[in-house]
């Protein structure tokens, strides 16, 4: 096999390094999320790095899931990870494992480690626990239990497992150090009592192994060479080395820590999220404002944007916070290319065109996409009664005002020039129609006599359009990182959502599918939404606004 010949980050350098020295003659990698809730957009770093990593080196990339924990996991969680992951891009092909068929496996080597005084069963309640464990400046005290004898602990554990003794009445603890600096090398719990029903292994256990402990021999029975983690498992790293020390594990893979992936104004722990959506902030785990990857699916964001992403920002070894904008800018440069033209109306105001002959329809030709000419053009009905956005129009513009304004001149889209002559407004003094002329010798984008109009809109035939629900979407949270404080629902944005229910769109998105993405013009990305939306009955999130923030960022420091 012929490797790299410079490593893209510092991993790849480890990798090369093994191959190169023979440590490994295959690169094997995991990814491994627990079932507990619905991946995040952090998670996409992890799963591209597992995967690409294997795919870059001829590799094998597994995908575990590490179930453990009975009484937070879920089927519906399992087939949503599997789903995000091959939305990404990856397939893990015949190498789909679960920790929980190593049970039994796991018990042994419970075993292996009391017989080898490295394990003994504990009495101490979890408050006990947490006060004999000491405090970070402070050594811990060992258990009163820490010395039974081999026999004893052998036969608690084996009672544990037969369902012998009430939940939290003991676990299995390993026998370390309780003066260890690393607060994870005090005596870790290995198992503990739980009766709950597994979605796997239903009743067949009533002890449940401990997700430090599962991990490393699963990375291990597996084969894995590179066990990839973000930073804070470096410090579970010494316990991770121990444990495959002191089991008779087939190998010892090895653990890199690399950073994580976080966003502005926005949190990815899967325990807060689900605190969101229980609580009702959000509308479920695919809620287009949550930062899952069934969130971001849903919004219209594109595995490609992602992925260039995590490309971006790379593999480092310190954590920090990603702009969101940054991503945005991502999903802009991907949508532009790819993304359909359409002509969409969020907010209507009706225009009646005066000296336009009444039923007349003409067929103006518009471009599917500037930046590929080969996705063509497509054909959009004008007629004498349009709708454009109200805030294309104004009663007392500014001085550098290009829009329609009375007595101002505007042109349409691919269409005519227009010029406002009368304001329709209802009895309370709101605007709510605009009577207009148009100049027939102006379509085509130039005017007879070579006066210069400015001001472009977008607009939709009346009598044509379909109506549409609209969301928009702007940041879940007004504090720019709030993963730092502690009551973090302070900062909901309660303006995260604002929906439209009068929208008009062109005819030609009658029969747009769930999940199609287009850009409305002058307006942003918009996907069609792939739970609410069905037949005669339209709903459009946006995307992202046209408008790339990041872009005049990297320019500025440029």
């Amino acid at each position: 096999m012929t490797t790299p010949v410079q490593p893209g980050n510092f991993i790849e350098g480890i990798i090369m390094e093994d191959l190169k020295s023979g440590k490994h003659k295959r690169v094997v990698t995991r990814f491994p999320p627990e079932p507990n809730g619905y991946l995040h957009i952090g998670h996409a770093k992890s799963v591209c790095l597992n995967f690409g990593l294997a795919e870059k080196f001829n590799g094998t990339c597994h995908l575990r899931f590490d179930d453990t924990d009975p009484e937070k996991e879920e089927i519906e969680y399992v087939e949503a990870i599997k789903r995000d992951v091959k939305w990404l891009g990856f397939d893990w092909g015949e190498n789909l494992y679960h920790a929980a068929d190593y049970f039994e496996q796991l018990y042994e080597y419970a075993i292996e480690l009391i017989e080898n005084g490295k394990a003994y069963v504990d009495d101490l309640s979890a408050e006990e626990i947490r006060e004999y464990r000491g405090t970070l400046t402070e050594p811990g005290q060992d258990s009163p239990y820490r010395n039974r004898s081999v026999e004893e602990n052998l036969d608690l554990f084996r009672r544990m497992r037969a369902g012998e003794f009430p939940d939290g009445s003991r676990v299995l603890r390993a026998k370390i150090d309780m003066a260890s600096p690393n607060m994870n090398m005090r005596d870790p719990v290995l198992y503990r009592i739980k009766r709950a029903s597994h979605y796997r292994t239903g009743d067949e256990w009533c002890i449940y192994p401990m997700y430090d402990f599962t991990h490393p021999i699963s990375d291990a029975l597996e084969g894995i060479t590179h066990s990839i983690c973000t930073l804070e498992f470096e410090d579970h790293r010494p316990l991770y080395d121990w444990v495959l020390e002191n089991v008779s594990v087939p190998c010892q893979p090895q653990q890199i820590e690399f950073a994580r992936l976080n966003f502005s104004y926005t949190i990815t722990s899967k325990r807060k999220l689900l605190q969101l959506v229980e609580r009702g902030y959000v509308t479920g785990w695919d809620d287009p404002r949550v930062p899952t990857i069934a969130g971001v699916r849903r919004r219209g964001y594109t595995p490609e944007a992602i992925r260039d992403l995590c490309e971006r920002v790379g593999v480092a070894k310190k954590n920090s916070l990603v702009d969101m904008a940054m991503l945005e800018h991502c999903v802009r440069e991907d949508l532009n290319r790819r993304a359909p033209r359409a002509m969409g109306v969020l907010r209507p105001l009706r225009v009646v065109i005066e000296n336009y002959p009444e039923g007349q329809v003409e067929e103006l030709e518009a471009v599917n996409n500037p930046e590929d000419p080969s996705m063509g053009t497509r054909k959009v009905p004008f007629s004498r009664v349009i709708y454009i956005e109200q805030e294309d129009f104004m009663e007392d513009p500014p001085k550098r005002y290009r829009r329609l304004a009375p007595g101002r001149e505007v042109r349409l889209r691919y269409g005519y020039v227009i010029k406002c002559e009368d304001v329709i407004k209802d009895g309370e003094g709101n605007i709510v129609e605009l009577h207009c002329t148009y100049d027939p010798e102006t379509l085509g984008g130039s005017t007879p006599d070579g006066r210069k109009v400015r001001g472009i809109i977008h607009w939709v035939s009346a009598a044509h359009a379909i109506q549409a629900e609209v969301r928009l979407y702007d940041r879940l949270f007004t504090l720019e990182n709030p993963a730092e404080v502690e009551d973090f629902f302070e900062y909901v944005n309660p303006n995260s959502l604002e929906v439209l229910t009068e929208c008009k769109v062109e005819p030609s998105l009658a029969a747009a599918a769930p999940g199609s993405f287009y850009q409305f013009e002058r307006q942003g990305y918009f996907c069609v939404d792939i739970v609410d939306s069905k037949p005669g009955n339209l709903v459009f999130n946006r995307t992202v606004a046209l408008r790339d923030t990041w872009a005049k960022i990297q320019r500025r420091q440029g």
